[in-house]
């Protein structure tokens, strides 16, 4: 996901790769190479659909693949980024009550469970990482196009619109969204008593620096961030 400061700039215009990428997946053209030969040019049909539809289930499959760098909560092993969408879509739906505002759950469990599907491409960023982070948005405006592109193009127009919300960070869906997509990791690097935090050398104040604006979008889920990070700090989990 995009750490930059505000908006990530939108799809550039035609003429431009990014532009011209967006331009086909509303046509619904990227990803038609995937579907087996000899199907008729127009308006796909339902097995066309259904063809599209499962590549794509299949592509993203490979999320099971993509590790991040905080583990799990019994410690054992890194959390995949199939494993963090669903713990993200699962607190969504339970921890609602502390949104900022009035949210619909249904569409902030949807962005849980697409929001990171362009690591399937662009790879997991880490969150604390500032190198990592530049030439970040390009790598995942591209993975975007291509791997949205492998649906029907008003499935590929839908789930963009979602990702590109998510990053944007400018509704209260996408607020609310963002902020439990940071309470994940706090809660389970505290469970897993700061392993990972220790390990790539996190301080107790880049923590709360980073995750601050969970506020944003869930003041009581910072408050308990907060208190969770002292606790951590107190039993020496992070410096």
């Amino acid at each position: 996901m995009h750490e930059g400061a505000g908006p990530r700039p939108r799809w550039a215009g035609p003429g431009t790769a990014a532009g011209d990428g967006l331009t086909r997946l509303a046509r619904g053209r990227v990803g038609r190479a995937t579907l087996p030969a000899g199907r008729v040019s127009g308006y796909p049909s339902r097995m066309e659909r259904l063809d599209r539809q499962i590549a794509f289930l299949l592509e993203v499959d490979k999320l099971k693949s993509v590790f991040r760098r905080n583990l799990i909560a019994d410690g054992s092993r890194t959390e995949n980024d199939a494993e963090h969408s669903w713990t993200f879509a699962l607190a969504a739906l339970l921890l609602a009550e502390t949104a900022a505002e009035p949210v619909d759950v249904l569409k902030v469990v949807r962005i849980a469970l697409i929001h990171d599907i362009v690591e399937v491409d662009a790879g997991d960023t880490f969150i604390y990482d500032e190198a990592a982070k530049q030439g970040q948005a390009e790598r995942e405006e591209r993975a975007a196009e291509r791997l949205f592109g492998l649906l029907p193009g008003d499935q590929a127009r839908e789930l963009v619109a979602l990702w590109r919300e998510f990053e944007d960070g400018q509704t209260p869906e996408a607020r609310y969204a963002r902020s439990i997509d940071r309470l994940s990791a706090v809660i389970l690097n505290h469970a897993s008593q700061g392993r990972s935090w220790r390990r790539h050398g996190v301080t107790k104040e880049r923590v709360l620096e980073i995750n601050s604006r969970i506020e944003k979008g869930a003041p009581a889920l910072w408050e308990y961030v907060r208190e969770l990070v002292e606790d951590a700090s107190r039993r020496g989990y992070i410096d």
